[in-house]
């Protein structure tokens, strides 16, 4: 009766029931580390994680149980990647599936590290296994994906369904002015001239220098002699053997320097990834013998794999900081000088404004084509 005397007064609280009521957010693994992003995006969120069950067989397939309707709606289903990388991406793709043929509206994927990202172009006789992933994900029922900092942004290329590709920048750069005292005598640092471009951002941003390192440490000539350089065997070629080609001469790394000055200053390594660390300890030791007092890495995903937390806690790196896209809690307990941004807030926003039909530009202010 209320509803129908009043239209305009209880228009409000309905519309705001429909928009609550018109998604639901899922996770993909049942598992307490797994679960731990999808909560935070749902208490900021102001909803319920949705009903589910994901586990494993006895024979390891995957099954997922959907306890709830989710028909006509939107439902975005968070997938943080584990170190058992192809259960997880079977989790998800099952999941996808199940909703699909449950009617459900939309099927957004939140997934903030994009699981073979760096299988993303044609190595001699392999695959590029992000596209293959990519047409698996549209096949199951995802029409769109929320990431964050994938590992080539032409990545999105791969997909027939809008990508929005958020960046961690903003947390991490707000890391270094709150938690790192006296950073205004710091230097960005990339480790690769691959990586320089990326440095180059964060420098640009917090106002700081920036120095790349570039070559590798020279083995000494019983290191190289194992047989791995000689030419193969030749064999008897039969027939025209097609004109004489220009040769291309192999590349020869100089030997390891220090582009930049980083005597007596903070030093602070940013990438995408830090999963095998020898490469970031090898240049913590080198930005030591350069001068610089203090050594910080600053990466997105966090993989940290195999031996990563016992070599970082033996390095010369000081901190390690990482957000949590990825599940890393037992490499922390193994390794206090890991720490961990959240990013839950930028994760909750892309969310509500997908559903409500809002512009996404917000999220990728003052965001340039090189980012």
């Amino acid at each position: 009766l209320f509803s129908i005397a009043s239209p305009k007064l209880s228009y409000g609280y309905t519309k705001m029931n429909i928009a609550r009521g018109g998604y639901r957010v899922f996770s993909a693994n049942s598992s307490a580390a797994c679960t731990e992003l999808a909560q935070k995006i749902t208490e900021r969120l102001g909803v319920e994680l949705g009903k589910s069950v994901v586990y494993q067989e006895s024979n390891s397939e995957t099954r997922v149980d959907v306890k709830e309707s989710v028909r006509g709606q939107d439902i975005f289903i968070i997938q943080t990647i584990p170190r058992d990388v192809n259960t997880a991406v079977m989790e998800l793709l099952v999941m996808a599936y199940a909703l699909k043929t449950s009617c459900a509206k939309n099927i957004i994927g939140v997934i903030p590290y994009f699981p073979y990202s760096k299988q993303c172009k044609m190595r001699k006789r392999g695959s590029i296994v992000c596209k293959l992933l990519a047409s698996m994900l549209a096949k199951a029922g995802l029409t769109h994906i929320i990431t964050m900092d994938l590992h080539q942004k032409e990545i999105q290329g791969f997909f027939n369904f809008p990508v929005d590709n958020l960046r961690a920048s903003p947390f991490l750069i707000q890391y270094i002015q709150e938690e790192i005292p006296n950073y205004r005598n710091a230097v960005i640092v990339a480790k690769s001239p691959s990586a320089a471009k990326r440095a180059q951002s964060y420098a640009e941003r917090l106002r700081l220098g920036l120095a790349v390192i570039h070559g590798e440490a020279h083995h000494s000539e019983s290191d190289m002699a194992d047989g791995r350089h000689s030419p193969p065997l030749s064999r008897a070629i039969t027939g025209h053997t097609g004109l004489e080609l220009p040769l291309m001469m192999a590349k020869e790394k100089p030997p390891i320097s220090v582009v930049g000055d980083v005597g007596g200053r903070i030093a602070i390594i940013v990438d995408d990834i830090i999963d095998d660390v020898e490469d970031f300890v090898a240049a913590a030791e080198i930005l030591k013998e350069r001068g610089a007092y203090k050594i910080y890495v600053m990466a997105t995903h966090g993989l940290l794999s195999a031996e990563a937390p016992r070599l970082i806690e033996e390095s010369a790196i000081d901190e390690v900081v990482v957000t949590n896209t990825v599940p890393h809690e037992v490499q922390k307990l193994q390794c206090p000088k890991i720490k961990t941004v959240d990013v839950s807030m930028i994760l909750a926003e892309a969310i509500r404004r997908i559903h409500n039909g809002e512009s996404m530009a917000y999220l990728f202010r003052n965001i340039a084509m090189d980012d």
